[in-house]
């Protein structure tokens, strides 16, 4: 819940520049080149503050804040994207502020030049005693922008912290930079069980011969590889069927889902739901546990399942070779977040659509529902 909660307060703060639909973004691969900024060739896969759902608001800085506050870039970038900044104040070499947009809010940790910042807040522990506490557990990730980042697991969650200039805090949370890009996500990226991969060439011999490599598949059309996938589906069965690959736990999954019941209800569209696992290197695994309880599922309960929040149930035996196999298909096909749309046109062409769409009348038109 809380990281649901972190990516809609993100939601309310989106980036200047232009960027995809709203979607969440799957990790930037562990073989990906060594960067400070993800991949500019494939917008889709950078990971930028997402797009509120709405127009964002007017600028707007109080008065109260200061003069070299204001100046600083990675507060220029929130309020131009509609957050009303409260300053709270500076310690530990870091400046805190508050980003309100409407009835959300997120805390930011600025640092001294004002170009990347923590979403989060110091806590009162020192890296001495994070590295004490978490023995065993703890991964130096070393420095990013003068900050010491540290990756620290308990049991199956994990967390990344970040150490203050003055080493006495450290913060909770993932760095941003005064484009909207996340940082953390490529640092994490090469740490085995974080970053859900998962290479065609893994796929048990009884999987789908499609799927069976990338080359190939990646030059067939998508729906014969999606009607492969494990999936639930929900609505009229003589309706035309999208495709829809979601995380559970990502919020414009399940954004888009609750703009497609109407659809759905007047019997214009069949969706089928296929569970992915994206975010696990935002919400500490969760994404993966919901997605395997959602395939432990019966195919006529699944999306049901989904729609109540009942993703918290013990897997299946076979939940993870499903999941695996959803994945591997997800990759074949180039799929960068979620949720991803396929469907067959009314002229029998495919379509697709990554991200939300700007118009789901539009979408459901053009299958001809």
């Amino acid at each position: 819940m809380r990281s649901l909660i972190a990516l809609s307060l993100v939601a309310a703060v989106p980036a200047m520049a232009e960027v995809p639909p709203p979607h969440c973004a799957l990790a930037v691969p562990a073989t990906a080149a060594a960067s400070d900024h993800p991949a500019a060739a494939s917008p889709a896969a950078s990971s930028a503050l997402p797009p509120a759902a709405e127009k964002a608001a007017p600028a707007s800085i109080r008065p109260s804040l200061s003069p070299e506050l204001a100046a600083l870039p990675f507060v220029q970038h929130v309020a131009g994207s509609g957050g009303t900044i409260t300053d709270l104040g500076a310690s530990h070499g870091m400046h805190a502020i508050a980003a309100k947009n409407g009835d959300q809010f997120m805390l930011f940790e600025v640092t001294g030049d004002g170009q990347f910042a923590i979403s989060g807040a110091p806590v009162e522990l020192t890296p001495a005693q994070l590295h004490i506490i978490a023995a065993g557990n703890i991964t130096d990730l070393g420095f990013q922008h003068g900050l010491q980042g540290y990756f620290v697991r308990s049991g199956p969650q994990f967390q990344v912290f970040y150490a203050t200039p003055d080493a006495e805090r450290v913060m909770p949370g993932v760095m941003w930079d005064a484009a909207g890009k996340d940082l953390t996500k490529r640092q994490i990226a090469g740490i085995p069980g974080v970053v859900p991969t998962v290479e065609v060439s893994d796929l048990p011999t009884n999987s789908t011969a499609a799927a069976r490599n990338t080359a190939s598949a990646a030059t067939s059309t998508a729906l014969p590889l999606l009607q492969k996938a494990a999936f639930g589906t929900i609505g009229n069965p003589a309706a035309p069927r999208l495709f829809m690959l979601i995380d559970p736990q990502c919020i414009y999954s399940i954004r888009a889902f609750q703009e497609l019941q109407s659809f759905v209800a007047s019997g214009r569209v069949q969706i089928a739901v296929i569970p992915l696992s994206v975010l696990d290197y935002e919400d500490q695994g969760q994404s993966s546990r919901s997605a395997l309880a959602l395939l432990s599922k019966p195919a006529d309960q699944l999306v049901g399942a989904w729609r109540s929040g009942d993703v918290k149930a013990a897997p299946a035996p076979d939940a993870a070779r499903r999941l695996q196999e959803n994945m591997a298909i997800a990759q074949a096909l180039k799929v960068t977040g979620t949720p991803t749309f396929v469907w067959r046109k009314s002229d029998g062409m495919e379509g697709r659509i990554d991200g939300v769409p700007v118009s789901m009348e539009a979408l459901v038109a053009s299958m001809g529902g």
